[in-house]
């Protein structure tokens, strides 16, 4: 595969236009809506990132149905991609480069192959070992998000002309009263404004995301309708980099095995394991206690003691907070201050929790309502307004219910 962006001409970026304001009542825009060349005084310059799924094939046909000049790029993220899927798993083989291909072809747009799997590798992989190894959870989606889709690919993008990056992503974006704003998408099913969340008000400028005004299922049908090969492709799930969805054993590879022990919140003893950065706080299957507790009750994973090499165990109950401390704040849009009413969601399908959260400086302090139950250090709590993401940040502490 040949990165091919040299051969790109360049072009004057300018603005993106917004979406049309929502009306009273309602935060996202008429379904279907993406704008036009009519809006921006030109066709815009839309460089669409396909990884050989449907969604992306078909945000990427709206695009260029709506009359801009799009360019179809598949990022090669994997250093030894296989030539099939596992299944459902990952996003990253020589077949989804090839679906991508031939998805660009129907459409009638050009298509390009950009290597960036040193950089996913650095921006990513490495993240994520070192999370776990420092007994943190991580979620390389979101990190994806940051590092990758818009952060190397627009800068590229932009460098060479283009005005905004096209994705597939299920989430919607507004004109609001201080610039874009990001919205949960239609189909909360498929909503993915959580791993958006990451993002920042100068890549809002230049994002477009066509489908978060569908279901999926809507999106399925077109796909079908236009003749895109892709149209009935499983979705990716887990990690994607990640292909058989053994996250313990791809740790081992680089982490090794470091036994430890595995007690109880008075310290004694109950079992053992091979690597605390196997374990994830709120875990309950594969602990391989040899005792069950004195009430007979499940235990689960309460805490990760890299500095020990221990892991915590104890009841359900155990896992409740109602306060959260997050670090390296992303905004998307102007930097709030002081205290705001809010809802906190520290899942990508995870329920909402009303909240008060307060901004001081890079440190946001998060108390809930209602106790949330399992929540790790290493993820990320988004923080909404209605339906608007206010922004995100890295889970860094939490306070007991108790």
């Amino acid at each position: 595969m040949t990165d091919h962006d040299a051969t790109l001409p360049p072009a004057v970026c300018e603005p993106l236009p917004m979406l049309p304001e929502p009306s009273a009542g309602t935060a996202r825009p008429e379904q279907g809506t993406l704008p036009g060349p009519a809006a921006a005084g030109r066709p815009l310059r839309v460089l669409a990132a396909m990884s050989g799924g449907v969604d992306s094939a078909v945000a990427a046909a709206r695009a260029h149905e709506a009359g801009h000049e799009v360019t179809g790029v598949h990022l090669a993220l994997s250093e030894n991609p296989k030539s099939f899927r596992t299944g459902a798993r990952g996003c990253c083989t020589l077949e989804d480069a090839r679906d991508a291909r031939r998805a660009a072809d129907v459409i009638g747009i050009p298509f390009y192959v950009w290597d960036l799997a040193e950089r996913f590798r650095e921006d990513v992989i490495e993240d994520f070992f070192a999370e776990y190894e420092a007994g943190r959870t991580p979620n390389p989606c979101l990190r994806c998000n940051e590092k990758i889709k818009f952060a190397a690919l627009l800068d590229r993008a932009l460098a060479l002309g283009f005005d905004a990056v096209c994705t597939g992503h299920y989430a919607v974006v507004v004109d609001g009263p201080e610039g874009r704003e990001l919205h949960r998408s239609v189909d909360q099913g498929k909503d993915q404004s959580y791993v958006l969340g990451v993002l920042d008000a100068d890549q809002l400028a230049h994002a477009l995301f066509p489908l978060g005004t569908d279901t999926k299922d809507d999106v399925r049908a077109e796909a079908e309708r236009r003749g895109l090969a892709v149209a009935r492709k499983p979705d990716s799930h887990d990690i994607c980099f990640i292909a058989d969805g053994d996250t313990q054993a791809f740790l081992a590879t680089r982490l090794g095995r470091t036994p430890g022990d595995i007690v109880d919140r008075d310290g004694t003893k109950l079992g053992e394991h091979e690597g605390a950065y196997a374990y994830t706080v709120g875990q309950r299957k594969g602990l391989r206690i040899g005792r069950p507790a004195d009430d007979g009750k499940p235990r689960y994973v309460l805490d990760i003691s890299p500095v020990t090499n221990t892991v915590t165990v104890g009841p359900a109950e155990a896992l409740d907070v109602d306060g959260l401390t997050g670090i390296r704040p992303r905004w998307c849009g102007p930097a709030p201050t002081g205290v705001l009413d809010c809802t906190a969601q520290v899942r990508a399908h995870g329920d909402e929790y009303p909240a008060v959260a307060e901004i001081d400086g890079d440190t946001v302090r998060v108390r809930l309502h209602t106790p949330m139950r399992g929540v790790a250090r290493g993820q990320a709590v988004v923080l909404y307004d209605g339906t608007r993401v206010i922004g995100s940040a890295t889970i860094d502490g939490t306070s007991s219910a108790a």
